[in-house]
């Protein structure tokens, strides 16, 4: 039913005073409100909020994973594993059944984490985890392509037994996978004399025998601790 807009301010007004005394927690005068009638407001145009991603990584095509055999891994252990999951991806993407794999991979100490993105690469949907002292190696030094980071990862299952798993991704270009490898390196190294001073890793002497370790960060293969 229409009402005048005289009788429609006055309900407002006694509707914003109820509401407000439910919530003012001290019994206090309402100030004096001043309104306009409705055709008086101009509306200002607004821009629309989105979720900012505020991870901090390196973007990344997730290609996949692959359960290996082995427990030691020397250089170009992931090869095989990579080019599979490479002409996996290359077979699902002829058939049209590839989805989106925008991700994000941040790397820190005692913990690697996969935002995998919407399709507009924003927005994080899910995010898997890795905990470094289960990481066995970690390379970018690849054939098939260089630009792909690759890492072998101990996966504890629901029964106790354990499984080495073979992840890889796709970067924009080989630097930025030389970089991912540094990374990794560095969460090694800041994770691994972490848990030397808390007493968790046997000090075998010195502690600064990690950091000189002179193995190069594509093909790093610490302990699984």
């Amino acid at each position: 039913m229409w009402q005048p807009a005289s009788e429609r301010l006055q309900h407002f007004q006694t509707m914003l005073k109820t509401k407000l005394n439910v919530l003012t927690l001290r019994k206090e005068p309402l100030p004096t409100v001043i309104f306009h009638e409705p055709e008086a407001i101009e509306l200002c145009s607004t821009t629309p909020l989105t979720k900012s991603r505020t991870h901090a990584g390196y973007k990344v095509t997730y290609l996949g994973k692959v359960t290996i055999s082995g427990t030691q891994f020397l250089s170009g252990c992931t090869e095989s594993a990579v080019v599979g999951l490479v002409d996996r991806r290359a077979l699902a993407q002829q058939q049209g059944t590839c989805h989106g794999s925008n991700s994000l991979l941040e790397i820190r100490p005692f913990q690697v984490r996969l935002h995998h993105l919407d399709e507009r690469g924003e927005a994080s949907v899910t995010m898997d985890t890795y905990q470094v002292a289960r990481i066995a190696y970690c390379t970018a030094d690849h054939s098939i392509r260089p630009n792909i980071f690759a890492w072998i990862y101990r996966e504890i299952n629901d029964d106790l037994s354990f499984q080495m798993d073979c992840h890889a991704v796709e970067c924009e270009n080989k630097l930025e996978a030389k970089k991912l490898a540094h990374s990794m390196m560095e969460a090694f190294r800041k994770t691994f004399h972490s848990m030397r001073s808390d007493g968790r890793i046997h000090k075998s002497g010195s502690t600064d025998d990690f950091a000189e370790d002179s193995s190069t960060p594509e093909d790093s293969t610490p302990d699984d601790g």
